[in-house]
C-alpha cells in the first residue's frame, strides 16, 4: 500500500500529533489518509529516524509549496528542505523536538525545488511514536505560506 495512503501511517501522524500537541490535528473531522493526503489545507510532512533522516511522507499541499513530486520528497534527506546557512537552525529544532516532544509556533525559512525561499510560521513539529512506544521518526505541519 501507498504510504499516503496507509491508515496504520495516518494512525501513527494523528495519533502522535494529539498525544504530543495536546489537541486533535484537526478538529472536528474524522481524518482519512485520501483527505490527509489529497486535501488538507495545510502541509504535513515526515521524516525517519536515520542518522541523516529521509522524508518518508509529504501530503500535496507540502509537494506543492516545496514543488516535488512524491517520487522526488520520499526518500530525499530532510535536511535539504533548509539552505545551509539555516540548516543549524532546523538541526537545534529538530534537537528540541526529540528532547521535548513537540515544538509548536515554529517560524523558518525553507528552500523549494526551484530554489525559491519560503517562511513557514505557526509550524508544529513533534515526534512519531507508536503505540508500542518506538520512535519512529518526526513530523511537521504549518500552514500554506499566503
Amino acid at each position: 500500500m501507498h504510504p499516503a495512503h496507509d491508515p496504520i501511517f495516518v494512525a501513527l501522524l494523528v495519533g502522535s500529533y494529539e498525544r504530543f500537541a495536546g489537541r486533535p490535528l484537526v478538529a472536528d473531522r474524522q481524518i482519512e489518509p485520501d483527505w490527509l493526503y489529497h486535501e488538507a489545507p495545510f502541509a504535513l510532512l515526515a521524516h525517519d529516524t536515520a542518522a541523516d533522516p529521509r522524508f518518508v511522507y509529504a501530503n500535496q499541499a507540502a509537494q506543492c509549496v516545496f514543488g516535488y513530486d512524491w517520487s522526488e520528497f520520499v526518500g530525499m534527506p530532510s535536511r535539504l528542505s533548509a539552505e545551509l546557512p539555516e540548516r543549524a537552525k532546523r538541526q537545534r529544532l529538530l534537537d528540541a523536538v526529540t528532547r521535548d516532544g513537540v515544538v509548536k509556533d515554529y517560524a523558518g525559512v525553507r528552500i523549494a525545488k526551484d530554489g525559491s525561499r519560503f517562511r513557514i510560521a505557526e509550524g508544529v513539529v513533534w515526534q512519531l511514536v507508536d503505540a508500542a512506544g518506538v520512535l519512529r521518526g518526526q513530523a511537521a505541519a504549518f500552514p500554506l505560506p499566503g
